[in-house]
């Protein structure tokens, strides 16, 4: 019923106003922009925007529109890809004649006149896919370029279809984008080439790594080192999933420092830790999630909430 009331309300209105939420990912874009791509195609009549800050990084996904206050008067806006109010990019989401929500992480908040929430979904990206499907006898139509954002949001958030939220219809979804002719070793290039510099950090990281008797790994980058090799907080996201491979860690946290907070990106191959990013002004995904603090000092209480999750969980293995 709720992909029903969400296509009933695209059809309805003539401006549609697209969020994300911050510090974007692929499938942030994937969902927003491949949404986007697939109204203008499906109702080329309609105006249809996409905002937020720009990852200079993501670029090559899509190119986002300035939108004046105005627009939002007797406009439709879809947030995607975003579990909490506090996280969606551009706060005038609320400026709008109505709000859809279209998410696939666990409710955190609860916010939007419609709201569809999927965690069975390997990305929100996934769930564009699914509107489409529903929405053909309505008049939607999917075109290469939605195609490949929305290929570009799946393989995002499913780390190449190696995480378990890679799930059978994942497959049949990807076997049915890749018939749309868009570039596909273009596209993986984009998301996975890595800069010289980039490679040098992952160096660093892979000589410097430690692991606890619970499992836990903790990786410190302090703004010295993003200067000394010459990165941007941004890009430090490539990194993250690094030490997924490296035997004994089952858990690990990265601490990122920007000039006002620390970025926390967390990371699990088992114990669920997005309970623990909820804690510290995040959340996400039972195996994937990121937080912030405002100090040095308290990545120490986000380090000791960690190592009690991995504790727990060899416990509950045991038995």
């Amino acid at each position: 019923m709720t992909k029903r009331e969400i296509i009933s309300a695209i059809k309805q209105y003539d401006r549609i106003i697209i969020h994300r939420h911050v510090r974007p990912d692929p499938d942030a874009y994937g969902s927003q922009a491949g949404l986007s791509e697939l109204i203008k195609e499906s109702f080329p009549q309609k105006a249809v925007y996409i905002t937020g800050k720009e990852d200079p990084s993501l670029r090559f996904l899509a190119e986002l529109d300035e939108i004046e206050d105005d627009k939002y008067e007797n406009s439709l806006v879809i947030v995607c890809d975003t579990a909490n109010q506090e996280r969606i990019c551009d706060q005038r989401y609320a400026k709008g004649d109505q709000l859809i929500k279209i998410d696939h992480h666990p409710v955190v908040d609860s916010y939007g006149d419609i709201e569809w929430v999927d965690t069975d979904a390997s990305s929100t990206s996934e769930m564009i896919y699914e509107l489409f499907l529903e929405g053909k006898e309505e008049g939607f139509k999917l075109n290469a370029e939605s195609a490949r954002l929305i290929y570009a949001g799946i393989v995002g958030d499913t780390g190449r279809f190696l995480f378990p939220s890679s799930t059978p219809k994942t497959f049949q979804i990807v076997s049915e984008l890749v018939q749309y002719p868009f570039d596909r070793t273009k596209l993986y290039d984009d998301l996975y080439n890595t800069k010289h510099n980039i490679a040098r950090l992952k160096g660093y990281i892979l000589q410097n790594f430690t692991v606890s008797e619970s499992g836990l790994s903790t990786i410190k980058i302090t703004a010295d080192i993003l200067e000394e090799f010459g990165l941007t907080v941004a890009e430090t996201s490539q990194l993250v999933g690094i030490l997924g491979d490296i035997e004994g860690i089952i858990a690990w946290v990265f601490f990122i420092e920007e000039p006002e907070e620390i970025r926390v990106r967390l990371r699990s191959r088992g114990p669920v830790i997005n309970n623990v990013a909820a804690k510290y002004n995040g959340g996400g995904h039972p195996l994937a999630s990121g937080a912030s603090v405002d100090s040095w000092e308290e990545t120490a209480n986000v380090i000791q909430d960690l190592e009690a999750v991995c504790k727990q969980y060899h416990l509950e293995d045991k038995n």
